[in-house]
């Protein structure tokens, strides 16, 4: 019980700091919506290619991945703001408080998910006009799957921020980190498009999972292996990067 009040609290916190400075939300969503109304357009002759699709076929393929595309960089940014606080002192200053130590990232992680699923309601709403359609219960499956990715790429950038305490250093880690990640998942087209020996490197992305997935569901689908093979696959790794980036925290506060 302990543990999950000090995440509540630490939760709280984190989501206090972030709606007195809520910019960082409409920042966030800047570069998708850009995608959304200047990209999403020029998909249609390309997914035409395999027979003619309807400007609600095009918005099903991409939407799903560009909400994809927003849990991964959304998450895995986040530890520049650890490296501040760290450099201010905050951290240090949770060696004497009685909070559990895996609370600390915890409670920090899980604002991440709230905030990306609040940028990904904006986003499916904003695709409604554009003829996006999609059940209920198929969309909060797919933003269970983009909430673990976000808990899986926010502790990992915070585990990572732990370890190397600069944004120097950060920076030029996640952005190769994050490159070839964003190009092999099929975020921006499906991989059916790719030669085959690209489709089986993408094969070892876990994220090319949750992609496919994503939009089974957004297709109304949810019946599909993707589905489910997407879920355990974020799921195992949500837990993997969450336990390692917990131990990281308390050799930090020790």
């Amino acid at each position: 019980m302990k543990f999950l009040r000090d995440t509540w609290l630490v939760f709280q916190g984190q989501i206090m700091n972030l709606l007195r400075q809520p910019v960082w939300i409409i920042v966030g969503l800047f570069q998708p919506v850009m995608f959304l109304l200047l990209f999403a357009p020029l998909l249609k002759p390309a997914l035409s290619a395999g027979g003619a699709v309807s400007d609600a076929d095009v918005y099903r393929t991409f939407v799903p991945g560009l909400l994809v595309m927003l849990a991964i960089f959304g998450g895995l940014f986040q530890g520049f703001g650890l490296i501040a606080e760290l450099r201010a002192g905050v951290i240090e200053r949770s060696r004497v408080t009685p909070v559990s130590r895996n609370a600390l990232l915890l409670g920090r992680s899980l604002q991440d998910v709230v905030s990306l699923l609040v940028q990904a309601v904006i986003i499916t709403v904003l695709a409604l006009p554009f003829g996006l359609r999609v059940q209920l219960v198929d969309l909060l499956l797919a933003y269970l799957m983009l909430g673990l990715i976000a808990l899986m790429t926010s502790a990992l950038s915070y585990g990572v921020a732990l370890l190397l305490k600069s944004e120097d250093a950060l920076a030029p880690v996640m952005n190769t980190l994050s490159q070839p990640l964003l190009l092999l998942s099929g975020i921006l087209l499906p991989l059916t498009f790719a030669p085959l020996w690209l489709q089986r490197v993408a094969d070892w992305n876990p994220f090319s999972w949750a992609v496919d997935g994503t939009r089974a569901l957004f297709a109304g689908d949810p019946g599909a292996p993707e589905v489910w093979q997407g879920l355990v696959i974020t799921l195992v790794l949500a837990v993997i990067s969450t336990v390692w980036a917990a131990r990281m925290f308390a050799r930090s506060i020790r």
